[in-house]
């Protein structure tokens, strides 16, 4: 039989299902370029061109990943957009080191250095067993919650933010999304986000939440062409910054990976995992071609995959192509950017907070006695949520310590897979002189605890 995530569904759920990932990711998937042009003051001409530019490379992102082509793609449902963890350096080096070219330059470098790593990164997966997959995969839904509650005020910045009229369309979406979920049919259950943001539209529109001005403004055809903001210049310091946000992102890409390979039931292999991260370095070297910056995995995706249990990389792949077109025609990208910030909110939450649920699912599956998992678990996620809670806690600190701890997303990975290997790796207290522990210690069916039991067996 052909696996759930081989399989092609019929035209019209391809569409629906890939709209609704697209609708998911749009926030996130522009929000880095409006910042970074933001603060280099760029004209409001060169900020489009930017998000047209982002949309279309993370359109053929998409594609490869969730398509394959040779080795590079992982070949799971998995939507590609810029990386949070660059935003910092890339303002940095934009505003102060060189302007857009230095900031190319650098994401050139840091692609390849991605490709060129992403064999080793493959070969560290026994490194992430249910213990670490489990607490990464909840840290990213506890990280992506402020997003949505942002979203819920009315976004970040925006002049009306914690108005209850905000709050209330938030709710509405939500409750739509529910009963959705709950009483209506199979396949509209399934594009309960998608059912959602319309039925929100629908009330936004005439009460005054939206308005479609900038849609008569923006072009019908827009191309991105390479080096458009001139020939790139590669500058140490800017090279260094970026090198350190590819390792990363390529942590949080491999967190994002397993975390599909959980919920989509096809569990991500050393050459499967390789093949994703070269596939992200690709990528992000294409948006040092194309005007753009670094990709990565959207957790948020991740969140609607485990939600609507649609697990065919197709659908994914579809919403890869939707993205090149509103890349290629600015005019949709400007109908899609004018969904106001509530109404992506109520269905954030249920999104967001579905990640969070796989999680706890999958350390359902590990064992908490006699051991010393549980500490692993509440260190790795009290360090992964403290940026998150206290955003500015790190500011004190080198930029490059800023750029892994700022996102709670690497900085509870790291922990997790430190303090693994500290408790279940490393020799135990009263251990033999061959090397083996006393008593069997680490997870159930990891590679120590199987080799600890098969010592014991010889002995005895």
């Amino acid at each position: 039989m052909t696996h759930p995530v081989d399989q092609v569904p019929p035209a019209r759920q391809l569409a629906a299902f890939g709209l609704q990932h697209v609708l998911a990711m749009y926030a996130g998937a522009v929000a880095v370029p409006l910042i970074v042009g933001g603060a280099m003051k760029l004209s409001p001409a060169d900020l489009a061109y930017l998000i047209t530019a982002d949309l279309l490379v993370c359109g053929i992102a998409t594609l490869i990943q969730c398509v394959g082509v040779w080795r590079f793609g992982i070949r799971l449902p998995i939507v590609q957009g810029c990386t949070f963890a660059a935003v910092s350096p890339m303002v940095l080096i934009g505003t102060t080191g060189g302007g857009l070219p230095a900031i190319y330059g650098a994401v050139i470098v840091a692609g390849l250095a991605m490709m060129l790593l992403a064999p080793v990164f493959g070969r560290l997966l026994r490194f992430f067993p249910p213990l670490v997959t489990g607490t990464v995969i909840l840290v990213i839904g506890v990280s992506l919650l402020p997003v949505a509650g942002n979203w819920v005020a009315g976004g970040a910045g925006s002049k009306d933010f914690g108005e209850p009229k905000n709050i209330g369309l938030a709710a509405f979406v939500l409750v739509v999304v529910l009963a959705v979920q709950r009483f209506a049919p199979a396949f509209l259950s399934r594009i309960a986000v998608l059912v959602g943001i319309v039925v929100g539209m629908a009330v936004a529109i005439p009460t005054g939440f939206t308005d479609f001005g900038g849609v008569g403004d923006a072009d019908w055809v827009g191309i991105s062409t390479p080096f458009h903001f001139g020939a790139p210049e590669f500058h140490g310091a800017a090279i260094v910054s970026m090198l350190v946000v590819a390792l990363v992102s390529m942590t949080e890409t491999t967190g994002d990976f397993i975390a599909v390979g959980e919920i989509t039931e096809r569990p991500v292999t050393p050459r499967a995992l390789g093949d994703g991260l070269r596939a992200d370095g690709f990528s992000t070297l294409l948006g040092g071609v194309f005007n753009t910056f670094p990709y990565t995995a959207f957790a948020q995706n991740v969140g609607l995959v485990g939600m609507t249990r649609v697990r065919s990389r197709w659908v994914v792949a579809t919403a890869g192509g939707i993205l090149v077109l509103l890349g290629l025609l600015p005019k949709l990208g400007a109908v899609v950017a004018a969904i106001p910030a509530p109404v992506l909110g109520g269905a954030g939450l249920v999104m967001f907070g579905t990640v969070a649920a796989s999680g706890l699912r999958t350390l359902a599956k590990v064992d908490f006695q006699g051991n010393h998992n549980l500490t692993i678990v509440a260190v790795s996620v009290a360090i992964g949520v403290l940026p998150v809670g206290v955003p500015d806690i790190y500011t004190q600190f080198p930029d490059w310590f800023q750029t892994i701890m700022d996102s709670g997303i690497s900085a509870g990975c790291l922990t997790a897979i430190t303090l693994n290997l500290l408790f279940n790796h490393l020799p135990q207290k009263g251990s033999s002189p061959e090397g083996s522990a006393a008593e069997p210690v680490g997870l159930p069916g990891s590679r120590v605890e199987n080799a600890v039991e098969k010592a014991g067996e010889q002995r005895v």
